[in-house]
């Protein structure tokens, strides 16, 4: 029987004793202090050696010998198995510096200009805590059961609701389907209408993380240039005429800013009914149209059902919900729908019923309102004070919705030298050229502006300034402010598209 005297417990550890028991004797194992064929003490003995309970003992003893470290021989004893091939299990301990392992560290408050983020300052959160609460006390049996894979239906019914009235898009509850966010409904098309291998027309420039998700599942990228009427769609059908997938931002073009104008769309349309192809729409910032009313959804021209549309809660509501939904045709709803049965996504159920309720007592409504009007504000607030601080550095464009500005650079700067620059001082633009694949001359910034409040818009300009290296104009409030090139989504010249 093997010596385990120096085996030992620490009882001001808050590892339980039988855990450091169980760990210590693998670890005699994986050194091999303890080799294949050994004798234990018994329980008792060590139980009396150690100055713990019997029960401690056997506790760590069978759960070593569910794992195959150890057999249990009744009156024999117990040994340690045989055929362990004890060098695989051995893994050297981390130097007490140097290789520590490091801690995960929690994500801070938004930075200034984030893309992506809606005003996290102006959300209800009072409200939204008060309807949680209210759901979590109000737990019953059935919402404590298996969730619908498609999603809460009094949820997809407010959905259905809010795309008749604000999207022009009718649907049968059927057709929609709840996701874990934008790339999860991505994750859902790719898997059900596509195979590897196959084509995939992608904005250029457009939104990287759809390029990468559509390149993980295998599909072939075919980027198609986009101009101030949106996705060139004449250009797609040269590239790759059959192609599977078409993924399209008409509302609101990613990055540019820019709508795909009608003519545009009812060409693509064409295209993928001759093709016997399918457009994917992300309609992500829709509801945030500063000038003119908002457009309708392209789902919403769809005669031949070739569109599958997706929305997501992310930008109106907060993207910590992981929520977004999927319209698809209704033909391929039973697919979709066995789709989710087989994967069963994993959402919380008592989210999708607190943004339920947010939608039926019209919190929803009110609070997509008060955000139009508050981004409004910084907008503005930011476009004065880019063009007070860098004059005619930056080709400022203001398109009629979204949630950031693009500030066009000439293009032999280098826009990712000046991103890296302002992230060393905590700000978080983004460079235009990162969303570009065929079109190298884009150069400038994408600016969030709606996590900026109006009175600290001219603040965060000037820290933008100071990190990328230009020189801040005086501010006079007697001169006339200096004034740089901003041009309106319908007041442009043939310049091209302009990331959003």
């Amino acid at each position: 029987m093997p010596e385990l005297g120096s085996l030992s417990v620490d009882r001001r550890s808050a590892v339980p004793l039988r855990r450091q028991i169980y760990e210590r004797l693998r670890d005699a194992i994986a050194r091999d202090v303890l080799r294949p064929g050994d004798r234990l003490p018994s329980a008792r003995a060590l139980a009396n050696q150690l100055g713990v309970a019997r029960g401690t003992v056997d506790g760590a003893y069978a759960a070593l010998a569910a794992e195959g470290y150890l057999v249990a021989r009744g009156a024999a004893g117990t040994t340690v198995a045989t055929g362990l091939r004890t060098a695989l299990l051995h893994r050297p301990r981390a130097a007490a510096s140097g290789n520590r392992r490091r801690s995960v560290e929690p994500r801070g408050l938004p930075r200034p200009f984030q893309l992506g983020l809606p005003a996290l300052d102006a959300f209800p959160r009072k409200l939204w805590t008060r309807l949680a609460t209210r759901q979590a006390r109000g737990l019953s049996l059935a919402a404590m059961d298996y969730p619908d894979p498609a999603g809460d239906p009094l949820l997809r019914e407010e959905i259905l609701k809010y795309l008749a009235v604000g999207r022009g898009i009718e649907c049968e509850p059927d057709q929609l389907l709840i996701t874990s966010g934008f790339q999860a409904a991505l994750g859902l098309i790719s898997r059900a209408l596509t195979q590897p291998g196959e084509t995939v027309w992608v904005e250029d420039p457009g939104y990287f993380r759809a390029r990468q998700a559509l390149a993980a599942a295998g599909l072939t990228i075919v980027p198609v240039p986009v101009d101030d009427q949106g996705l060139d769609v004449d250009a797609g059908v040269a590239r790759a005429p059959q192609a599977r997938l078409a993924l399209v931002t008409p509302s609101h073009q990613m990055p540019l800013g820019v709508s795909l104008r009608l003519p545009r769309r009812l060409e693509l349309l064409e295209w993928a009914r001759g093709a016997d192809a399918w457009i994917v729409e992300d309609d992500y910032d829709s509801e945030y149209r500063y000038t003119g009313l908002p457009l309708p959804a392209l789902k919403s021209l769809d005669r031949d059902g070739r569109v599958l549309y997706v929305g997501t809660f992310s930008k109106v509501l907060f993207p910590g919900l992981r929520l977004a939904y999927l319209v698809v045709p209704e033909r391929l709803a039973p697919t979709f729908q066995q789709l989710c049965r087989d994967l069963h996504p994993d959402r919380p159920l008592w989210v999708e019923a607190v943004v339920a309720e947010f939608m039926r007592d019209g919190h929803f409504a009110r609070h997509i309102r008060r955000m139009r009007a508050l981004y409004a504000r910084r907008r503005q607030a930011l476009a004065e004070a880019l063009r007070e601080v860098f004059g005619g550095r930056f080709r400022l464009e203001l398109q009629a919705g979204g949630m950031h500005l693009l500030a066009r650079l000439d293009p032999e700067e280098d826009d990712m030298a000046l991103v890296r620059a302002a992230r060393a001082r905590g700000l978080a633009p983004e460079a235009l050229s990162r969303t570009a694949v065929e079109q190298p001359l884009l150069r400038g910034l994408l600016l969030g502006f709606t996590n900026i409040p109006a009175d600290r818009a001219l603040e965060h300009v000037e820290r933008l300034a100071d990190a990328i290296g230009a020189a801040a104009a005086t501010v006079d409030p007697a001169a006339p402010r200096r004034r740089i090139s901003c041009s309106s989504a319908g007041a442009r010249s043939g310049r091209g598209a302009r990331p959003r």
